[in-house]
């Protein structure tokens, strides 16, 4: 059985284990350099404004990663663990 702290990624952990600030949408789990790049083509330059579109779809994990599969063709995988990584931000810091 695996525990949550050991199915979490580098990336998910040292995102959510600090405050946003500017970082970069690439600085999200499950969010790599293609689609990082389709992000910013739509506007999403930096990971708070994804937080936005994340708090505005009601922090939903169904609504979020419908959205991100058909914003920038993310894969289930990938949708999951940038839905994953941006609640535990919330959790830890709203």
């Amino acid at each position: 059985m695996t525990t949550p702290s050991s199915t979490t990624s580098q990336k998910h952990k040292a995102f959510s284990g600090e405050p946003m600030r500017d970082k970069p949408v690439e600085d999200l789990a499950g969010i790599g350099a293609v689609l990082a790049t389709r992000l910013k083509e739509q506007g999403f330059n930096k990971a708070y404004n994804v937080l936005g579109q994340f708090l505005l779809l009601e922090m939903d994990q169904e609504l979020f990663c419908d959205w991100l599969k058909d914003t920038i063709k993310a894969n289930s995988k990938q949708s999951k663990d940038c839905h994953a990584c941006l609640k535990a931000w919330c959790d830890e810091f709203l």
